[in-house]
């Protein structure tokens, strides 16, 4: 007992957002102190981390598309759950110890922020990886829940907020009054989903194959789901999918809009499925309080104006849309007692 109490005194409680794309930490009282790509580096065949253990993250992504045979750069979530449970473990060891650096021990408390739609297996997935990564205590909160609190949004008041938080893998559409969440729709399909649209365009059209990196910048630059005044174009790179030689070629943003349409329609529907579910009291504080927007996919430009003309309402990108579900696993930590009996964290609950 006094030497877990004195593991308590020199850890460092932190907040956890572990994402498809990013994994994003926020400690207690510092804010976000850490955010990286969720990729590893790992010798072929093997769970080996190169480099003693380091190439994670930042290190790994630009090895992405780039490695030799002996080795793989792996990204170990998707569709916001773990898909390799021991890479998982690898680099959420990694991030706690870059995070404690010289503060503690790393034993810490933590939060992490887990999609709403998730099975009890996949929870406890991410319960067991954070464990053993060397966490002392775990606690699992829904993304759409922390992404409202990061947001700032009233949701403990008896009136409707609506977030809809577009990540990597998965997109959350939730209505939270409260406290806790009246409807929730869960959807797999978000950023990633764009990404590979883009890749799937340039194939078909261009007869130009793209990877994931490359799909991403030319989202990031001239994506877009509706029309603006000042259309733009981006320069492509890729592999010639006939002659099997690289080339380029110049991409329109109406084009890359186009490719889009579909991964945008499904947010879309899922956010139209949500609001038909909702009681009508609830349906009229949307009125007024409008559909507040977060996550990385909410960046897409347009996304607000074809929201809001599907929906009828008014729609908000938050604050610093990126690290909003970061922020709220911090709130969490800050207000843990509060929060405590909505909070996941014994073995038995899952």
């Amino acid at each position: 007992m006094f030497l877990r109490r004195m593991m308590g005194w020199f850890s460092v409680d932190m907040g956890i957002d572990l994402g498809t794309c990013n994994t994003l930490v926020c400690v207690k009282g510092e804010g976000i102190v850490l955010n990286e790509p969720s990729v590893v580096a790992v010798r072929k065949g093997t769970n080996e981390v190169l480099d003693h253990g380091n190439a994670v993250g930042l290190v790994a992504k630009e090895m992405l598309g780039r490695t030799p045979g002996s080795i793989t750069a792996i990204r170990p979530l998707k569709d916001g759950v773990i898909a390799d449970f021991d890479i998982t473990e690898a680099m959420l060891g990694y991030f706690i110890r870059k995070v404690h650096g010289n503060r503690g021990l790393a034993h810490p408390r933590v939060v992490i922020a887990v999609p709403s739609g998730i099975t009890a297996v996949e929870k406890r997935a991410v319960y067991n990886s954070a464990k053993r990564a060397g966490a002392r205590k775990v606690h699992l909160v829904d993304e759409p829940k922390a992404a409202a609190i990061g947001a700032g949004l009233p949701i403990m008041d008896a009136t409707a907020s609506m977030i809809v938080d577009i990540g990597g893998g998965t997109s959350e559409v939730a209505v939270l009054s409260l406290g806790d969440i009246a409807v929730c729709t869960s959807l797999r399909v978000a950023g990633d989903d764009m990404d590979e649209a883009i890749i799937n365009y340039m194939k078909r059209t261009y007869n130009l194959m793209i990877g994931p990196q490359t799909a991403e910048v030319i989202k990031i630059n001239i994506g877009s789901a509706s029309p603006s005044d000042e259309e733009s174009s981006v320069e492509v790179k890729g592999r010639d999918m006939i002659s099997g030689l690289p080339r380029k070629a110049v991409v329109k943003s109406e084009e890359i809009r186009e490719a889009l349409k579909e991964p945008v329609g499904h947010i879309i529907d899922a956010v139209l499925r949500t609001l038909e579910q909702i009681e009508p009291e609830l349906a009229a504080d949307l009125v007024d309080n409008g559909i507040h927007l977060a996550g990385g996919g909410a960046l897409l430009r347009g996304l607000d104006v074809v929201l809001s003309k599907a929906s009828g309402l008014d729609v908000y990108r938050v604050d610093d849309p990126l690290s909003c579900v970061a922020r709220g696993t911090s709130e969490y930590l800050d207000h843990i007692d509060e929060w405590h009996p909505t909070l996941e964290s014994d073995e038995d609950s899952y």
